[in-house]
């Protein structure tokens, strides 16, 4: 029954639900280490009630044949995904919708993979997508991932594949009306520590509802990835298209709400990376990090459970400002620098305040790492890594990376680090913003008390208002 997520039932029993049911008919294209999908549903018997087709284009000038040539040479991409869709819906609709259009839902089914090789220098990863109907004669809907294959292992890697392209068929026709359940559904039968999902996306009038933003939050949340992105647009970004060969400046923080010391943070932050001399300034993607910690952290009396709203409230004003944000499971910045680094091999920048500065170089978070604190650095500052210090006031005292407290065991080590141009203090800020606290901020917008404004930035606050963001209430009085 739709909506019920049934945990137990198996890779074949999906695929023979589908074969036996009258309505739904499709064709498979499978490209590289994609081919265990359609053997599924041969395998699972009553093949021919659902399948059209199968195709495999694993040569690349067969594939440009088929599907049209591409000006980046890049055959395992979203590109090369969305144009075997197009190819074989528009063909199964061509010749298929006047035979048995009245009483079918017709699907196509595509996967571009590329799975470990025989020597094992590469990392298995692809795109999966299927074009389907909600209804005959009905408009077509999309639903479109990226993953990753963890397996250490071609054969296994492949395996992985055919069962998730089963679970993705499957919740297509019997989950599309409850997302959650859709996307927990992709799991079944599978691992964390086999496959990753990074990016998701759905498109269509019968997923009107859906945010994708919020997709983006649940891959987090469920663990099927450590982080996933999205741009400006609201539109699910896969990280290593966005973040590959760039130059990427992170700021971290809770935006609740964005004010006036997030944005001098982020812009000061960012000019001074554009000065240093081995960064090219046409190469570098701006990040701002939301982690699954401070989308948890709201007022005192609230439970651990992230608020949706409170979620898109923020996501919605840093969207607004042109921002590409990411969400993450990544509450040491070791691991969101070792993350970004398996991507890209240029410069990173880091912007954050101080107390996140004395955070690092406190050794009581690093207990459970065998090499404590020596094992985090080794990781966070032996990328090309550079951090960015905003200064924060603390009893009248503007505090920086020189006035840093710090244990005699870590002096010389902290030394090493400045001399070596790893941390540098962000030199241009308005002294009158280090005084501005976000809680007090938000505090005052949920009361309608009367200078809010004066703390965020215009556009931010006009947003405010317009969609009533952050428990601000136009009708309510000052007070």
């Amino acid at each position: 029954m739709e909506g019920i997520h049934n945990k137990e039932i198996a890779t074949k029993q999906k695929a023979l639900a589908i074969n036996l049911d009258p309505k739904i008919y499709g064709s498979f294209a499978e490209i590289g280490a994609g081919q265990d999908v359609a053997a599924n549903f041969f395998k699972a018997g009553a093949a021919a009630g659902t399948i059209a087709k199968t195709m495999s284009a694993y040569d690349m000038t067969f594939s440009d044949a088929i599907y049209g040539t591409q000006q980046v040479k890049r055959y395992v991409s979203e590109h090369r995904l969305m144009s075997m869709l197009d190819h074989e819906y528009s063909l199964l609709i061509e010749r298929l919708s006047t035979q048995r259009g009245e009483n079918t839902t017709f699907f196509a089914f595509s996967g571009t993979f590329s799975a470990l090789n025989y020597y094992k220098t590469n990392e298995g990863h692809g795109w999966m997508g299927v074009r389907f109907q909600m209804e005959p004669n009905g408009p077509f809907h999309d639903v479109v991932l990226h993953v990753k294959l963890l397996d250490n292992d071609n054969v296994l890697q492949q395996q992985a594949v055919g069962i998730l392209g089963v679970n993705l068929l499957y919740a297509c026709f019997y989950y599309n009306q409850i997302p959650p359940v859709f996307l927990l559904s992709l799991m079944d039968n599978l691992t964390k520590d086999r496959i990753q999902i990074d990016m998701v996306r759905f498109e269509g009038p019968g997923f009107a509802k859906v945010d994708n933003r919020l997709m983006s939050l649940h891959l987090v949340k469920y663990g099927f990835s450590d982080a996933a992105v999205f741009g400006p647009d609201g539109k699910n970004l896969q990280p290593s298209e966005v973040l590959y060969k760039k130059h990427i400046v992170v700021v971290r923080g809770r935006f609740r709400p964005l004010i006036n010391v997030h944005m001098e943070m982020l812009n000061t932050g960012l000019q001074q990376f554009l000065e240093e001399p081995d960064v090219d300034p046409a190469k570098v993607v701006v990040l701002t990090e939301l982690t699954l910690q401070s989308l948890k952290e709201r007022d005192a009396d609230s439970s651990a459970e992230i608020d949706e709203k409170d979620f898109l409230d923020r996501v919605d004003i840093l969207c607004s400002l042109g921002q590409t944000v990411m969400i993450s499971n990544f509450h040491e910045y070791y691991k969101l620098v070792s993350y970004l680094s398996k991507i890209t091999k240029l410069k990173m920048g880091v912007v954050l305040g101080y107390p996140n500065l004395e955070y690092i170089f406190s050794e009581d978070h690093y207990r459970d790492l065998p090499g404590g604190i020596l094992e985090s650095f080794a990781t966070l500052f032996s990328r090309k890594v550079k951090l960015f210090i905003y200064p924060t006031l603390r009893k009248g005292v503007i505090l920086n990376s020189e006035k840093l407290a710090l244990s005699p065991e870590l002096i010389d080590l902290y030394q090493y680090l400045i001399a070596n141009n790893k941390i540098e203090d962000i030199t241009t800020y308005n002294k009158n913003n280090l005084q501005v606290q976000t809680d007090r901020v938000l505090e005052m917008i949920k009361k309608n008390q009367p200078g809010w404004e004066d703390y965020v930035p215009p556009e931010v606050a006009a947003r405010i208002k317009d969609h009533e963001l952050f428990g601000y209430n136009a009708e309510k009085e000052s007070v």
